[in-house]
């Protein structure tokens, strides 16, 4: 019976353990994030934080090394960990956009993700209007009707939007912008939380937006789906910037 009670505690552990190793990386990655600990200074040491989140130096030091690999500290050998300066910081990566509170994420590093889809989304969709299976483009099309049905539901209206954009960058068979499409699904939730007070006459005029591409897209008309990609970057832009007036006023 004592073997069998030892070995459910091994399993527990086993069970529990890359959960409490991710929280406590997430934990230590929203201190650095919210200015806690400032680029340039050295993390507490191991033993510090381990008492500070309840954990052991193992869990610790596995955590460092992830936010190691993620540019936002720097482990010296019997120095100490210093924390990175932001332009280190590996901040399309995925899992760090999603470490940041929503609150947390200020002005500048919104614009730059609006940037980075003005760059590439257009393009996307035009190459998409071209290589997009059948199947593709029906998945479009339902991701669409989604957001077209979920009326004062933002939940259901932003899977939806974030459905659509992963769909659209999928369907363009290029293996570069499918990686980048893992960044701006995280980067859309963000963008799209922080709009959900936008009104829902603004909301359809994203919907029309993004059936214009799915349209282009069952033309086969790259230039439509450009300028249709355009034109829900353009809706994206005026709707953050009423975003960041309702939050500053």
């Amino acid at each position: 019976m004592a073997d069998t009670s030892q070995g459910l505690r091994e399993k527990e552990r086993k069970v529990q353990r890359p959960r409490v190793m991710s929280d406590t990386t997430q934990a230590i990655a929203s201190d650095i994030f919210s200015g806690r600990y400032q680029p340039g200074t050295f993390l507490p040491t191991e033993n510090d934080l381990g008492a500070e989140h309840g954990v052991s130096r193992t869990v610790i030091r596995e955590a460092l090394k992830v936010l190691a690999a993620k540019g936002l500290v720097l482990s010296r050998p019997r120095v100490g960990t210093i924390v990175c300066d932001e332009d280190n910081w590996n901040i399309i990566d995925s899992q760090v956009l999603a470490w940041h509170a929503p609150h947390a994420l200020d002005d500048k590093l919104f614009d730059a993700i609006l940037e980075t889809r003005r760059a590439i989304e257009p393009l996307v969709a035009e190459l998409a209007a071209t290589r997009a299976t059948l199947r593709e483009i029906a998945d479009l099309e339902t991701a669409w009707e989604g957001m077209a049905n979920a009326g004062e539901d933002i939940v259901k209206f932003s899977r939806s939007d974030i459905t659509f954009h992963q769909t659209l960058y999928r369907a363009s068979h290029n293996p570069i912008f499918r990686q980048i499409g893992g960044m701006i699904d995280t980067a859309l939730k963000f963008s799209l939380e922080a709009t959900a007070v936008i009104s829902l006459d603004r909301r359809a005029e994203a919907v029309k937006a993004h059936q214009e591409v799915v349209e282009a897209l069952r033309l086969r008309n790259g230039d439509a789906a450009r300028k249709a990609a355009n034109h829900i970057l353009d809706l994206a832009a005026r709707d953050l910037v009423s975003a960041k007036q309702i939050k500053n006023s």
